[in-house]
């Protein structure tokens, strides 16, 4: 049986005092704010958010973390059951309209035969199906879900309910974030809330019997704490991780050195991008925290044929990035293709088609 949900206001992360952050750090009880002056009210910051120069992407400031030279320490929970994940050799992103059955199950079903598992993102501009609800749907249209569940615009007692329908329906990997912050623009009559971050939504999920991938930026400022902010979350109940996109292999591979000499042991998934146009790379490149290699992307989109430009160029990201010790799948990230959600599905489906032939010639695609 799995552990109860854990009820009231107390922070299912047991933590250490953080001296690192000085006299005035705030507690860590999920109802309260975090490291003073975080406008995401993070304690196990920073997010992945950080721009190039240190600065907040919420706010004009530096952000609150960057004189930090540890995260704090997070007591490894006491599991009588670990939920296992299983570590996907491809783990596609799935992007469909929001609220629209019909085209996230034929999105789903382009994607099933190629991919290990698929991804449903939460995003700041458009309301979906409750995270249970795009499992159910993915899932019955043949593919393997994994489910986004963000702090931004959820209170901890609906963060506690959607976890109680992913757990009872027992089909999705929840990927645990903090959240970015929603643009200005964006929904200005919406409150961002921020209850948990990213590590101590993983850590309740982890208690419910959930099975936790968790997520991590290698380049973002201060990329000094990154690898032992991992090492936090695998403590905090994570089974799996999902690394940004950086520009090199090489980058990841120095990353993963370090989160292993600190104590990681999970498998560790890397991202690929996947662009065939001038709208999809944009798409990536203006996210905070991502790195694309500038070159490719002009490269992919000055070629004669983009499209096969850029499938070539992912495929060839991610057989560097299945070289590096400690990754053992890809995540392939990104619209893909300004000309709909059906033809990018392909796109990406044709990826993860070579991938696996690649990795395992003969075999085909996923099953």
């Amino acid at each position: 049986m799995h552990p109860a949900p854990i009820e009231g206001t107390a922070d299912p992360i047991p933590s250490t005092p953080v001296t690192v952050m000085g006299p005035a750090a705030a507690p860590t009880a999920s109802g309260q704010p975090g490291h003073p002056g975080c406008p995401k009210r993070m304690v196990f910051g920073p997010c992945g958010g950080v721009r190039p120069d240190g600065g907040c992407e919420m706010i004009a400031m530096p952000c609150v973390f960057d004189s930090v030279d540890q995260v704090p320490v997070v007591a490894a929970l006491d599991l009588p059951v670990a939920a296992a994940v299983r570590a996907p050799l491809v783990l596609t992103d799935l992007s469909a309209p929001p609220a629209d059955a019909s085209a996230l199950a034929a999105t789903a079903r382009i994607l099933a035969a190629s991919s290990d598992a698929v991804l449903m993102g939460d995003h700041q501009d458009r309301p979906d199906f409750p995270p249970a609800m795009l499992a159910r749907i993915v899932a019955d249209a043949g593919a393997i879900p994994w489910v986004t569940l963000a702090c931004r615009d959820r209170n901890r007692v609906v963060l506690e309910q959607e976890l109680n329908g992913i757990r009872h329906d027992g089909l999705a990997t929840v990927l645990c974030v903090t959240g970015d912050g929603r643009a200005f623009d964006v929904r200005p009559d919406v409150t961002q809330v921020f209850d948990l971050d990213g590590t101590r939504l993983a850590a309740l999920a982890a208690s419910m019997g959930v099975p936790v991938a968790v997520a991590e930026t290698p380049s973002a400022p201060p990329a000094r704490v990154r690898p032992l902010r991992l090492v936090q979350k695998q403590r905090a109940g994570a089974g799996i991780a999902v690394l940004n996109h950086v520009r090199t292999a090489a980058q990841v591979a120095a990353f993963v050195t370090a989160a292993r000499n600190a104590g990681l042991t999970i498998p560790v998934v890397a991202s690929v991008a996947v662009y065939t146009d001038e709208r999809s790379a944009s798409a990536l490149t203006a996210l905070p925290g991502l790195e694309i290699d500038p070159a490719t992307v002009q490269q992919v989109l000055m070629s004669d044929d983009p499209v096969a430009a850029g499938i070539a160029a992912a495929v060839t990201e991610a057989r560097g990035l299945l070289a590096v010790d400690g990754v053992v799948g890809v995540n392939l990230s990104g619209m893909a293709s300004s000309r709909g959600t059906a033809y990018a599905a392909q796109v990406q489906a044709e990826v993860g088609v070579q991938i696996s032939e690649s990795i395992h010639p003969g075999e085909g695609a996923a099953p």
